[in-house]
């Protein structure tokens, strides 16, 4: 799944290079591949000061989950090199590592099954972890899983959550609240006449798809499709609503006023926020989709104690409070931010919701027959005519 956007915060601190600290051969490394802009470059700072050796650290930022994933399949020798070079370039340290791993790498939730099941990684020593137990409960299920990738309380754990956001609705203000007098709540809202051509939502079927059964009363986790009355009745009804689809694109019409709402991820949509005043942020009330950036360690790499000590020191409260208010995402081991130097919106949406969050679900794995009656379903409703 991709989460990028044509919009960045620019109010962030980010990594933009490699941060190296220089040093003989000897000295102790740590080497990391990770999202662009999941973690900010002060906390890199702060977690070498915090270090009594004097360590080399190699992040290396990558633009697209994608793209690390396949860097994972590279190592292990799971595509053909020939094919590569189209994006293999676009990643740093990509030709020295060719053939070593890196330490540890940021994989999204949706990847992981996958990441398991090909074996492109390898568990985590939970025991080297300190603040394992600081993480709450569904965080630790999340990355529980067995050898198939799916999550099984006896399995081993896979992956360190270190961030999340979720879908959300982003709206105009003066269109919906100073014209139409309503403030959107819940999936629902977007059927509503006034709507109609004006919205856009993801080019996604899990979550176009999803927020229908969420609406219906489902889970977006729903196997067989054919079981859920009127869901293709509410996707023509959705359909005719919408003015586009994209997964990319869509915050640039809301901006200057060609769409009024639009359905994205938090993390493209809160920077933006943050700048056009008219623009404002739901969270539905009856659940949505959530999505998380983990640290894991690619297989075959050597256990090193610095890789512990940074995945604890992402989950410290003040660092985690850091990388959500600094990223603009969520927290998974800290549900109180510290509003200094953020809007009071911004506070709001960055807090946990638990009762919300409760009502929402992962995107998790589902069997390959269902994936496609998904794609299948998704396709033939964006074909229907006469908007």
């Amino acid at each position: 799944m991709e989460r990028r956007s044509f919009l960045v915060g620019t109010g962030t601190l980010l990594l933009s290079q490699l941060l190296v600290s220089c040093g003989g051969n000897n000295q102790a490394q740590l080497q990391v591949q990770l999202l662009q802009d999941s973690i900010p470059g002060q906390v890199v700072d702060r977690f070498k000061k915090s270090l009594q050796q004097n360590p080399q650290l190699k992040f290396a930022p990558v633009k697209h989950l994608e793209d690390l994933f396949r860097q994972l399949q590279t190592w292990q020798k799971k595509v053909d090199p020939s094919k590569e070079e189209g994006w293999r370039r676009f990643i740093p340290l990509a030709k020295s590592q060719k053939a070593s791993p890196v330490d540890l790498v940021t994989v999204g939730d949706y990847w992981i099954s996958a990441a398991i099941r090909q074996q492109l990684i390898q568990p985590l020593e939970v025991q080297q972890l300190k603040n394992w137990s600081t993480l709450p409960k569904r965080w630790q299920e999340l990355v529980t899983r067995n050898d198939q990738g799916l999550i099984d309380a006896k399995g081993k754990v896979w992956g360190a959550p270190y961030r999340w956001g979720s879908t959300v609705i982003v709206y105009r203000r003066d269109k919906l609240i100073e014209e139409l007098g309503w403030t959107p709540r819940d999936w629902s809202d977007l059927w509503r006449g006034e709507l109609q051509g004006r919205i856009s939502v993801l080019d996604h079927p899990r979550e176009v798809i999803g927020l229908v059964l969420k609406k219906l009363g489902k889970s977006y986790n729903t196997e067989n499709l054919d079981t859920v009355p009127d869901l293709e009745k509410e996707l023509r009804a959705l359909n005719q609503q919408v003015k586009f689809y994209s997964s990319t694109r869509y915050l640039e019409p809301l901006i200057i006023g060609d769409t009024w709402l639009a359905v994205g991820w938090s993390d493209d949509v809160l920077p933006v926020v943050g700048r056009y005043p008219q623009l404002a942020v739901a969270i539905p009330q009856s659940g949505t989709a959530v999505w998380a950036d983990l640290w894991v360690q690619p297989k075959g790499k050597q256990t090193k104690t610095l890789s512990y000590q940074w995945i604890d020191f992402c989950w410290s409260r003040d660092i985690a409070n850091d990388i959500s208010v600094l990223t603009k995402t969520n927290a998974p081991t800290s549900t109180k931010i510290n509003p200094s130097g953020i809007s009071e919106l911004l506070t709001k949406l960055l807090q946990t919701n638990t009762e919300v969050f409760d009502k929402s679900e992962f995107l998790l794995p589902l069997p390959e027959k269902t994936t496609s009656q998904y794609e299948s379903l998704f396709a033939k409703i964006k074909q229907i005519p006469d908007k």
